[in-house]
Parts: structure tokens; C-alpha cells; sequence
């Protein structure tokens, strides 16, 4: 399952989100956090969003939480590191920059361990930048850069409650036709399993389509 968030992530408001994300594994949650799209902003803040996300998860009761320390391609080609992401079941990508986030895990064992996770029934949970990178492409003023594309022909625009109006409607015109936009809100989760979607947290995820825009509300 895909857990594309808007924004919150380790805050109390996405506990409920969480805890259901938690409770869907069957099992108890091993829990990886990875700050690497704040990887240049410095040793002081990745360290707290490591620390926030250890925390966070503890207090929610998994079996067990780390924190990684990828945050540039060495580290993210680490062996060692790579099997320690590898033994979760539940990876979560906290945000920051997204073209740096895809930049440093693209094509490494790090980024290689998350699909096995991901592939043998894990979580990969996104918020912000973390959850652009799963979709098709990630979308950008001269150019749209590819991404993971473990959301096919889905363009991820995150915290889409804090956009203005226009903004919104002018990426949806920049997006490539064959794409669909999702544009989720903060404190709101887009839960991606094979074919279905639902949506789950305080607001709503608005869908725009070839077919026209819909809006997507919690269940």
C-alpha cells in the first residue's frame, strides 16, 4: 500500500491516519523513517526530523522505529543501511525537497531495499516531497522530471489546501494529458492498494481527469 500524504507528518493530527496504516499490516509495524529530502538542510534539522518520527511511532505503540541516515547517494548506496531499511514493513518518507529526494535514491540499494518492502505487502508512506516522488512525474515550472512511478500517469501535488486557486488550475494545465493530478490535502491521506483508492484524515483529495475534476472524501 501507498500512503500518499499532503502534509503533518509525525504530528498528532495524522495519529488516526497512522494508527490505521499500523493496524492494516497484520502484524506488528517495524517502523523506518527517512529524512532524506531534507538532506540539504543540514545535520541540526535532519536530525529533527529523525528524532520527530521516532517519537511520533513509539508513541503509537510499533514493535520498533528507526530512523536511517540517508541523506546524499553514499549513504544511500550503504549496504549496511539498505539492510536495515530492508527488515521493515513500514518505510515513511518525510518531506523536504522532492527533485533532491528522488535525485539521491534513484537507481541505489536504498531505493531497491523500500521496493521490497513495498513490493512483499510493507507501507510505503509519503508526506509533502515523500509523496510526490511516488507518482508518474513530478511537475515543474520549465520541466517535469520523471519519478518512481509507483503510481502510474498520477502527478502528486501535496498541501493542495494552502494553494492558491490558480495555481491548482495551472499545473492541471501544464500536466500532460495522459496523467491525472491528485491534489491532497494537509492532515489527509491518499491510500494507494492495486486499484482502489481511499481517502482517510481531515480533508479531501480533488481529482483532476481528462474526464473533468472530482473530490475524493474521507470514509
Amino acid at each position: 500500500m501507498l500512503a500518499l500524504v499532503g502534509s503533518g507528518e509525525y504530528l498528532q493530527p495524522m495519529q488516526a491516519v497512522d494508527r490505521y496504516l499500523m493496524h492494516s499490516l497484520g502484524e506488528p509495524a517495524r517502523v523506518i523513517c527517512l529524512p532524506t529530502a531534507a538532506g540539504t538542510e543540514g545535520e541540526e534539522r535532519i536530525k529533527y526530523w529523525s528524532n520527530l518520527g521516532v517519537e511520533y511511532f513509539e508513541g503509537l505503540g510499533a514493535e520498533r522505529v528507526e530512523a536511517v541516515h540517508v541523506v546524499d547517494r553514499a549513504s544511500a548506496d550503504d549496504p549496511a543501511l539498505a539492510e536495515r531499511i530492508r527488515a521493515a514493513n513500514f518505510i515513511y518518507l518525510s518531506g523536504g525537497k522532492p527533485d533532491y529526494l528522488l535525485h539521491t535514491l534513484i537507481n541505489t540499494r536504498a531505493m531497491e531495499a523500500i521496493l521490497d518492502v513495498y513490493r512483499f505487502g510493507g507501507i510505503l508512506a509519503g508526506c509533502s516531497a515523500g509523496a510526490m516522488v511516488m507518482g508518474e512525474s513530478i511537475p515543474g515550472l520549465l520541466r517535469w522530471r520523471e519519478a518512481f512511478k509507483l503510481f502510474p500517469n498520477a502527478v502528486i501535488i501535496p498541501h493542495y489546501d494552502e494553494m492558491p486557486g490558480w495555481l491548482g488550475r495551472l499545473v492541471r494545465l501544464l500536466a500532460r494529458r495522459k496523467t491525472t493530478l491528485y491534489g491532497i490535502e494537509g492532515y489527509t491521506a491518499l491510500l494507494v492498494n492495486g486499484n482502489g483508492l481511499k481517502v482517510i484524515g481531515r480533508g479531501s483529495v480533488t481529482v483532476w481527469a481528462r474526464s473533468g475534476k472530482v473530490m475524493l472524501r474521507a470514509t
